[in-house]
């Protein structure tokens, strides 16, 4: 699958140049946009040719702070006007902003954008050899407490996460480089090592709640699925089934004894950093809320446990750590009862960006709600 992208080239004052020649880019996904050209900032999805990534035929709108080599067609059919639900990062000036800001905390380095979408920006700073030093992302206010869930984890277990250098306004971090390869598509021994390693975290949160107070509050009310559900009940045939039987499921739940506590969100490999020195780093903490850790298990076996046998390694562990922790809990018993509450919460996650994105980078997640709200329903099925 290719990616082929057009940028819409505005000026540092705001003019709108016009729109470059198309090319084909490395990757399919959106959000990367690595290698555009050393003088352009990519700020923002302006359209595609397919309602959801990747692939297809992008538009985005550019920023060219020197000299662009390419050929310039000066009319552009696209609106590049104010929004107010836009991020600091996806304004014109805003990645020289942000770049001169990093820059200045980390003198001698250069800014390469890697990534840009509704969710964050990315910038690795190399030093004058091309070695990576530092990372600049910014976030999107809905994430602004990353910055703390950095700090207060960090508290408990530095080597867990990227270093926080320092935070700004807007939603600016600069992190150390985390040496390593991001893990994307590793297999059950890595899995089995996140879950070893966050544990103790976790626990140490669900000891102490008190801590979590600039976390968002995910712990598990019906009404937020009820109200992301309702519009797709009359399109997803046994929906509304489980939405009723929600409160049943929760208690239930509940029940099985284990404490809210802090969850990462998004555990998965591709999340996490490993290098030959066997450090691990857990990447990417905007997702974090303050809810169930089944959530987590769930993400990071991300379906291989099947019917949640005990002889899954991994989440075996994973219930046995739970059980020590907190003596008198069934773990497995939990993980069973949110099966479905999993894809329910995934539906509420990106409904919940689409309500805080403006509507030309709606493609990213819309067709995301249906589908984990049908995932959900399928997980009821025996």
């Amino acid at each position: 699958m290719t990616r082929t992208v057009t940028l819409v080239l505005v000026e540092p004052d705001g003019t709108v140049l016009g729109q470059a020649e198309p090319f084909e880019a490395d990757v399919p996904w959106w959000q990367e946009v690595g290698g555009f050209g050393r003088d352009v900032q990519v700020l923002r999805l302006l359209g595609a040719d397919l309602p959801a990534p990747p692939g297809g035929h992008v538009t985005y709108l550019a920023e060219v702070t020197g000299g662009f080599p390419g050929q310039i067609n000066p009319t552009s059919p696209y609106e590049v006007g104010p929004h107010p639900l836009r991020a600091a990062y996806a304004e014109v000036g805003g990645p020289a902003a942000s770049i001169e800001w990093a820059t200045a905390l980390a003198p001698g380095t250069t800014a390469q954008q890697k990534r840009t979408w509704n969710l964050s920006a990315i910038w690795r700073l190399d030093d004058k050899d091309g070695h990576p030093v530092a990372w600049l992302k910014q976030v999107p206010r809905f994430f602004a407490h990353e910055a703390y869930a950095l700090r207060m984890v960090a508290a408990v277990a530095p080597h867990l996460v990227p270093e926080l250098i320092a935070d700004g306004e807007h939603g600016r971090m600069l992190l150390a480089h985390a040496p390593g390869e991001d893990r994307y598509g590793a297999g059950p021994e890595l899995c089995a090592e996140i879950a070893a390693a966050f544990h103790p975290i976790q626990a140490h949160f669900a000891a102490d709640p008190a801590l979590l107070a600039g976390i968002p509050d995910a712990r598990l009310e019906v009404a937020p699925f009820a109200r992301v559900a309702e519009p797709h009940y009359a399109t997803i045939p046994g929906l509304q089934r489980l939405i009723d039987d929600l409160p049943a499921r929760f208690a239930a739940i509940a029940e099985c004894g284990l404490p809210d506590t802090l969850v990462h969100g998004d555990l998965h490999p591709g999340n996490a950093r490993t290098d030959d020195q066997g450090r691990l780093t857990i990447m990417d903490w905007g997702d974090c809320t303050y809810g169930n850790p089944v959530f987590d298990i769930l993400r990071l076996t991300d379906g291989r446990t099947g019917g949640f046998a005990p002889h899954d390694e991994t989440l075996a562990a994973w219930a046995d750590r739970w059980k020590q922790t907190v003596p008198g809990c069934d773990p497995l018993r939990a993980a069973e009862l949110m099966r479905p509450v999993a894809p329910l919460r995934s539906a509420l996650i990106y409904a919940t960006f689409l309500e805080n994105i403006e509507p030309s980078e709606w493609p990213y997640h819309a067709a995301d709600v249906p589908e984990r709200l049908a995932a959900a329903v399928a997980e009821t099925i025996p």
